[in-house]
Formats: structure tokens, C-alpha cells, sequence
């Protein structure tokens, strides 16, 4: 679902799951001669919040980390964001998407 919407935003996506080691990006793309590093987050209710505030400090960290690794074995690109999809799935409503461009801790 994610990797879709994003490619109906313009987005051309490189990998999903990418990973190294113990750490992993959900999505790397490109739009615009930007590469993201996207965090996808998807919640069946928000008993316990939304998608959004589940990706914290040590998360965000641990994206860094496989980021700096996916640049290195892909050192063309030169700017790069981080970015959360976050996808809320209720019953009997259509899914609904918040995408967080440019996220920093």
C-alpha cells in the first residue's frame, strides 16, 4: 500500500526493506533528485495513537544508521530526507495516509 501511494505521489521506488545488519529502511526513493528514507507505520485503530508517534528518537537513530550504510553502497545521490508514512487502516473507512516530509531529531 505504501510503496503505491508513493508511487501515485511521484515517487520511483529503489528498494523496500532495505537492509544492513540488524537495521532496516521501509522505502528508499527518489522524486525530485531527492532520496528518502521513508519509516512506514500502519495502525488498525489508534487505541494506542496514531501510526506517526510510534517512530521515536531510537527508531529514527537506527534509520540513520542503515542510511548511512545505503549511501555508501549507493554514493551517486547526494541529497537526502527522511521521511514517516503513516497509514491509519479503520474498519469500514477508506485507509487514510499522513506523509511527514523532512523529519529530524
Amino acid at each position: 500500500m505504501a510503496a503505491l501511494w508513493l508511487q501515485q505521489h511521484d515517487f520511483t521506488i529503489l528498494h523496500c526493506n532495505w537492509k544492513h545488519g540488524r537495521y532496516e529502511i521501509d522505502i528508499v526513493a527518489e522524486k525530485n533528485d531527492v532520496l528518502h528514507f521513508i519509516e512506514v507505520k500502519t495502525r488498525r485503530s489508534t487505541r494506542f495513537g496514531l501510526p506517526e508517534e510510534s517512530v521515536d528518537a531510537r527508531k529514527f537513530r537506527h534509520m540513520q544508521t542503515a542510511a548511512i550504510a545505503y549511501q555508501l553502497a549507493y554514493p551517486q545521490r547526494r541529497r537526502i530526507q527522511y521521511d514517516i508514512l503513516a497509514i491509519t487502516l479503520l474498519p469500514g473507512q477508506p485507509p487514510e495516509y499522513f506523509f511527514i516530509e523532512d523529519v529530524f531529531w
